[in-house]
């Protein structure tokens, strides 16, 4: 394999890539978000700089089931969003992902720098109730619940929600272990088609864990729950802020 041949390569390893290059398109992809107030220091804290919290300390807890992805089949994914400011722009922070497959981990990682790990989440219709659920390992994580479709809702405030700007931190180290990329990225979702929207009902139980501790940013109350399915296309990314610069 030559020089170019490699360059070529949309990614690692040489005899399989792990993955094609993107941007990636979705469809049906089915979102159930549930919004809760938390202890605003714990929210200051998971912020990296030069990211800000808002006045109300907000988390919003995802779940995603993704049955048709391009170069990736169908996956589920759950994990936490910080809505914060950056600069004088309202964004989020992508903080914790686990997702069930291989593929788009890999890809999130290396691309983006998306906080992707394995774990078995799990979004499922059990008669009149969205019931999603999160193990790392044999050990449950997460837990929520919402009514399913009980009211629709105006598309037009969530859809300008999905057009703000997504925020994560890319780490990528050298050889030796010392930091090679530190950066700040940002990403959008492009080309949405929003297929229906709802709201309902729900609650949220999050547990400790050593490795996937999503009540680092313990349930206060609960705000409000979205259920949607979308049509879009994951933009690929740019960087605004470089820690080694």
């Amino acid at each position: 394999m030559n020089r170019q041949q490699i360059l070529d390569l949309p990614s690692m390893p040489l005899a399989g890539p792990s993955y094609p290059a993107g941007p990636y398109r979705f469809i049906n992809r089915e979102y159930m978000i549930i919004s809760y107030e938390t202890d605003p220091e714990l929210i200051r804290h998971h912020l990296p700089e030069p990211l800000m919290p808002l006045a109300q300390p907000i988390v919003h807890y995802e779940w995603i089931k993704m049955p048709d992805s391009s170069g990736f089949g169908s996956y589920t994914e759950t994990g936490i969003v910080i809505p914060c400011m950056f600069g004088e722009e309202e964004v989020s922070f992508v903080s914790q992902m686990y997702l069930d497959i291989e593929p788009p981990i890999s890809a999130g990682r290396e691309i983006w720098g998306f906080p992707k790990k394995l774990a078995t989440p799990r979004i499922a219709h059990e008669n009149e109730t969205l019931v999603c659920t999160l193990h790392y390992g044999t050990v449950l994580c997460a837990t929520s619940t919402m009514g399913y479709k009980h009211r629709e809702i105006d598309r037009g405030p969530l859809l300008k929600s999905l057009a703000k700007p997504n925020f994560m931190i890319k780490i990528v180290p050298h050889v030796d272990c010392t930091p090679r990329i530190c950066e700040l990225v940002r990403y959008y979702v492009e080309d949405v088609t929003l297929k229906g929207a709802w709201v309902g009902p729900a609650a949220l139980q999050l547990f400790d864990h050593a490795l996937c501790d999503v009540n680092r940013l313990p349930v206060r109350q609960i705000v409000s729950a979205s259920h949607f399915v979308t049509d879009l296309t994951l933009g690929l990314g740019e960087v605004v802020f470089d820690y080694l610069a």
